[in-house]
């Protein structure tokens, strides 16, 4: 088996010995990826209907009869209607129930093919760049840092040592492209639309607090890995920078 030997990196941003990873031999599935994250997101929307006597409650004269007029249900004294669908003032024709089911299932072997091609993706320089990450063509990935790091407890420290690995520009991407969203989501909890920037994976995520409040910036132990933050929006080759013990349990799905 072929295998590229990459550096791993201190808390300080310093060279602090190497890792070798294998060549991944398995097909990338891209259309599971996307399959994946729509059955993920769809799968978290939450059941909605109106009640179910909504539109029946008022009471309908027939008073068509001699007036001019159809014979249908309608307000006493006036020429609005009620109860049908097909009058205005009616009840709806087709409206949303909550018992409809609203999650998407797939496979599970599907779900592992899809976890295992979008961690492969993040290997990858092209897709990285593909993605919209502003990275330097020299840097090669994954990025591979010490277990260390996970005793940064300062955002600026945090800042510091991503900066030293080259990724600065990246946040700053982010940080950039911070703006408020259209619409009515902005008075539902959700103002700002930000873009996604680095993903960092260690083995505990209690422990990476300092890099979450970076612009862009997720943090993810490996049991949480999963693609909502490896692919967001279903697009794959999310900038990921791994602990050293992060990474060998990760290489452990492949085998």
């Amino acid at each position: 088996m072929i295998k590229t030997k990459l550096t791993v990196y201190s808390n300080k941003g310093e060279s602090a010995g190497h890792v070798e990873i294998p060549d991944f031999a398995e097909p990338i599935r891209r259309d599971l990826i996307s399959r994946l994250y729509r059955s993920t997101t769809l799968s978290k929307r939450q059941p909605y209907g109106s009640k179910r006597t909504a539109g029946m409650r008022n009471v309908g004269h027939n008073s068509g009869a001699n007036h001019g007029i159809a014979r249908l249900p309608r307000v006493a004294g006036g020429k609005r209607g009620v109860i049908l669908a097909s009058m205005v003032g009616g009840r709806s024709a087709h409206a949303p129930v909550v018992t409809k089911n609203l999650k998407l299932s797939i496979n599970d072997k599907e779900r592992m093919i899809a976890r295992r091609s979008a961690i492969m993706l993040t290997f990858s320089q092209e897709d990285v760049v593909k993605r919209g990450h502003a990275i330097s063509p020299e840097i090669a990935l994954p990025i591979i840092v010490k277990d260390n790091v996970q005793e940064i407890s300062k955002s600026s420290e945090a800042l510091e040592l991503l900066t030293k690995l080259g990724l600065s520009e990246d946040i700053q991407r982010a940080k950039d492209g911070k703006k408020i969203r259209a619409g009515r989501g902005k008075m539902r909890g959700r103002r700002y639309k930000e873009k996604k920037s680095i993903l960092i994976v260690g083995t505990d995520t209690r422990k990476l607090g300092a890099f979450a409040s970076l612009p862009g910036v997720d943090i993810a132990s490996v049991g949480s890995l999963g693609i909502g933050k490896l692919a967001p929006g279903g697009k794959p080759g999310r900038l990921t920078v791994y602990t050293e013990s992060a990474l060998n349990q990760v290489l452990e799905v492949f085998k």
